[in-house]
């Protein structure tokens, strides 16, 4: 799914536009047992409820996409023998309505995911969505095609805080009741994909909230998938990568080199409104490396080492690097610049010893108080 896909689908959970006619809940205790099951008809709802369930379920579609959200693709073959996939298709197709069905997904989330010191609701609904042609100009062209989905949210449920609070019975202050309150979602997924504006069988846009846990027993009891790199997996396997295999040659400033290229391309891209996720080659990373003096048998390392390890998942480059800072970081100090800022930044050897050096041309501030540097 690219960005302008996902806006669309995030824009059916507007209370005023939604179709949606049910939502089904189970909440689980931390012990795994299911203390209730609910049945929601949204139009019975008073607004202020209808618009807070929207909202739940409309923040499984929360975050970036190849951050917290990430695709689950399923080959053709999977698909066939997937016992996952057979569960997600027949909820669909029969709209939620049959109760063992749910019982079933229900079971296998419970069994996949948990949250320390919280309970559980599970939130699932469907919708079909009548998705407008778009003319030229983008605008609305009446409807040619059905997009029927499922989407999932999974919730930590805790105890509010007691506080105290007016009581209108007797006019006075007292400690209130804590109650029980639903957090946002943790995981959760929209299935099938909503890619070229259609649906995909073969693909699952999968949720988490915490872009560095990926929850492989979630994904593994859902979905009968290999879990996808998490985006701090990405980074640390990429950084990895290239310190193996430049090995001396990973120097400050070749690596200085590569993220910089990596946030230009992301700069380029925010840039050009362009809605789908910015993506980059290992033999791209590998040409960067050789422009800045590689020599070419650890360039051709890299990009046989990051196939071994990436496998033909792509690199983004979002995960790779901060598109916003630069940290330098020594056993006794950290240093933050700007990524502008990033090319006065240099090393130096004075007198035998190792120095980054950064440029103090103007206004200087130790912990908020101007200085004067001599």
């Amino acid at each position: 799914m690219n960005q302008k896909e996902l806006n669309e689908i995030r824009r059916r959970f507007n209370p005023e536009k939604t179709t949606i006619g049910k939502i089904y809940g189970c909440y689980v205790n931390t012990a795994k047992n299911v203390v209730a099951r609910t049945e929601v008809s949204l139009g019975m709802l008073a607004d202020s409820e209808k618009e807070k369930y929207l909202a739940v379920l409309k923040g499984a579609l929360g975050g970036s996409l190849g951050k917290n959200l990430v695709s689950i693709p399923f080959s053709t073959a999977d698909a066939a023998d997937n016992e996952k996939h057979k569960l997600l298709t027949e909820l669909r197709r029969t709209s939620l309505a049959d109760p063992e069905l749910r019982e079933k997904l229900f079971s296998a989330i419970i069994g996949g995911f948990e949250i320390e010191d919280a309970n559980l609701l599970i939130l699932i609904c469907d919708d079909v969505y009548d998705v407008p042609k778009r003319s030229r100009n983008d605008d609305d062209d009446g409807s040619d095609t059905v997009y029927h989905y499922l989407l999932c949210a999974v919730c930590p449920v805790k105890d509010g805080r007691a506080d105290l609070g007016y009581d209108h019975t007797d006019s006075d202050f007292h400690i209130t009741v804590p109650h029980q309150l639903v957090g946002a979602p943790a995981v959760g997924f929209l299935f099938p994909a909503f890619e070229g504006r259609a649906a995909n069988l073969y693909s699952a846009l999968y949720f988490t909230k915490n872009a560095g846990e990926i929850h492989e027993d979630f994904v593994d009891a859902v979905f009968g998938q290999n879990a996808p790199m998490s985006s701090a997996e990405q980074k640390d396997t990429f950084c990895e990568v290239l310190a193996e295999t430049l090995e001396d040659d990973c120097s400050f400033e070749v690596v200085k080199a590569v993220q910089g290229g990596l946030r230009d391309r992301i700069a380029a891209h925010r840039e050009s409104r362009d809605p789908e996720i910015l993506e980059i080659t290992a033999d791209e990373v590998g040409d960067i490396l050789a422009q800045n003096g590689v020599e070419e048998e650890k360039v051709e390392a890299f990009r046989t080492k990051c196939g071994e390890k990436f496998g033909g998942d792509a690199l983004l480059p979002a995960n790779l690097v901060p598109p916003n800072r630069v940290t330098l970081e020594t056993p006794d100090a950290k240093i933050t610049v700007a990524p502008e800022a990033a090319v006065q930044v240099e090393t130096r050897v004075i007198d035998g010893r190792k120095y980054i050096l950064i440029p103090a041309d103007e206004d200087v501030e130790i912990n908020g108080m101007n200085v004067h540097v001599k």
